[in-house]
């Protein structure tokens, strides 16, 4: 049996659809954890994007937290493999605490079960903010990039980077590990969180963009290479998955004309999301809400980082979907 952790979410929602679609029936069955029949929901309605209602009622929820270690003792009951997606992305400053504590602490609960119950293999979707720092000399950030302490790197980095840390210490006592980085992943669905909110502020009128640049992936290609590593002989290797290199505003023209509105006009230039970073602060403090720019979200949106994607292509002999053409795909769906 397989257990997905975060299958709620954009990724794990994908991967439970994958899973079911790809497996053998009669042979595999898939179970996955949610915190509030609410969230259930949300993947329920990734199935009907899909036309594939049908298929959900074949997933074996089980109501669990990766921070509670109680509640994890029933959901690895009888699982063979484990595909870790359930993470905290946040760039506010004020979640440090919850952010090391769910991507720390709960990936270390799950690795302490993996060991515990003799799974086969681990597979953790990371993210391409742990692969490291560049040397001036380095063009392309890889798997072999170093991560340098003595640099600033936000809280969700370092959430995600201790994460991983987790996983490698499962991976010497004994775990057969596999870890995942994808880059920014688009995908349906989810409108309200992750990148899923880049399509809702364009289509809302967005009127900004930067000239930063990063990887950008399909979700589909993120769980399709996932299963495919699960599945071969493949262990103890981590691999960046990104289609292409990207700049915001071509991403954000792709969605724009995709949905039929207006392009951002206006080029939000360093200095000036300097400026709205920490007006956004002050209002957020004094009227007590949830910050729309944080310092780490400003200073990104004009950084350039190039990745690689070399290895998973050589190692898989695989290759990416089209960007451009998968936001075409599903800015309506």
């Amino acid at each position: 049996m397989i257990l997905v952790t975060g299958g709620t979410g954009l990724v794990g929602a994908h991967l439970l659809l994958h899973l079911i679609e790809s497996r053998n029936i009669g042979i595999e069955k898939i179970r996955a954890i949610y915190r509030s029949v609410t969230s259930i929901e949300k993947t329920k309605s990734l199935f009907a994007i899909y036309k594939k209602e049908s298929l959900f009622d074949q997933i074996e929820w089980i109501q669990a937290d990766i921070t509670e270690v109680p509640s994890l003792e029933i959901a690895f009951q009888n699982i063979d493999n484990v595909y870790h997606c359930a993470a905290l992305i946040s760039f506010d400053p004020k979640d440090e605490d919850l952010l090391r504590k769910t991507n720390i602490e709960g990936t270390a609960n799950i690795v302490n079960f993996c060991i515990a119950y003799q799974i086969k293999k681990l597979c953790f979707v990371s993210s391409i903010a742990t692969l490291g720092d560049l040397l001036p000399h380095e063009k392309f950030i890889t798997e072999e990039t170093e991560w340098n302490p003595e640099k600033y790197h936000n809280d969700y980095a370092i959430s995600k980077y201790g994460a991983e840390m987790e996983i490698w210490r499962g991976q010497q006592e004994g775990l057969e590990v596999i870890i995942v980085n994808p880059g920014v992943i688009l995908g349906p669905g989810f409108r309200e969180q992750g990148s899923g909110q880049l399509f809702t502020k364009v289509k809302n009128g967005l009127k900004f963009y930067t000239l930063g640049s990063t990887g950008f992936v399909a979700v589909t290609d993120v769980v399709r290479i996932a299963h495919q590593l699960m599945q071969s002989e493949i262990k103890n290797e981590r691999f960046t998955l990104i289609a292409e290199n990207s700049v915001f505003r071509d991403i954000l023209n792709a969605m724009s004309d995709s949905m039929g509105v207006q392009r951002p006009k206006i080029h939000a230039k360093p200095f000036l999301m300097e400026i709205i970073w920490r007006l956004d602060w002050f209002v957020s403090n004094v009227f007590q809400q949830r910050r729309k720019l944080t310092q780490t979200t400003a200073k990104s949106s004009y950084a350039i980082s190039m990745y690689s994607n070399q290895k998973i292509k050589d190692t898989l002999k695989t290759d990416f979907i089209n960007i451009n053409q998968y936001i075409k795909d599903i800015s309506n769906l």
